[in-house]
């Protein structure tokens, strides 16, 4: 385990940073500070603007280092405060795989979740619905190639170990489930829904999901300031 008292991490809950926090707990950094605003930050905590003109989280302050992309931080942290066995090597046969998986996760499958998240939740009403549930098949459709690679009964998705390629397309499963697509546009396929499964009993999820809840109640009480 590592210490960084130079790291802040702001985050949403369940949001794409989630990612970013789950590697924390996988890689045993600590020390750090979290914190975790309600969502979307550039409404309901508008000095954060301040902070990150986007106005979008993850936003990683490490130093002097500001990183803003879910998928981007993780593979930043596994190279920074490595070795660790969450990174596929170059000299590896799985490393082309690992980094596809890595950038599929956000630029294949999370864009078309958040069409719907805007559209059907954050913005209903607006005459955009049908749009959201175009973008929330074509979620499901997209879903193929995962399906097709569980589909040998391997455990992870590459180098036959658990890495950030891994946290980052886990997050996208999780976020349908909670959105309720897997319900309403799925189901998932069986080995698709049992990857989900064993990725959610990882004791650093669950660890990441503890520090999240404990993070928001502090912001909740005034504990926890930009």
């Amino acid at each position: 385990m590592s210490t960084n008292p130079q790291m802040t991490l702001y985050h949403c809950e369940g949001a794409r940073s989630f990612r970013v926090l789950w590697t924390l707990h996988e890689l045993g950094i600590e020390g750090y500070r979290l914190v975790t605003m309600p969502f979307p930050p550039r409404y309901l905590a508008k000095d954060y603007l301040k902070i990150n003109v986007l106005g979008t989280i993850p936003y990683l302050i490490d130093g002097e280092v500001r990183m803003t992309e879910s998928c981007g931080i993780p593979m930043y942290l596994v190279e920074k405060y490595g070795p660790t066995k969450l990174k596929v090597d170059p000299h590896e046969p799985d490393f082309a795989a690992y980094l596809n998986w890595i950038t599929h996760a956000d630029a294949t499958l999370t864009f078309p979740q958040t069409v719907f998240l805007r559209f059907n939740i954050q913005e209903a009403g607006k005459g955009l619905e049908k749009a959201g549930v175009a973008y929330a098949k074509w979620f499901i459709a997209r879903l193929r190639l995962l399906d097709q690679t569980l589909s040998d009964g391997r455990e992870f998705l590459c180098a036959g170990r658990f890495t950030i390629a891994d946290i980052c397309i886990m997050f996208v499963l999780w976020l349908a489930r909670r959105l309720g697509l897997e319900k309403e546009y799925g189901p998932f396929k069986p080995q698709t829904s049992a990857y989900l499964e064993r990725m959610m009993a990882r004791p650093a999820f669950a660890a990441a999901l503890k520090e999240e809840a404990a993070s928001m109640a502090a912001w909740n009480e005034g504990r926890s300031k930009l």
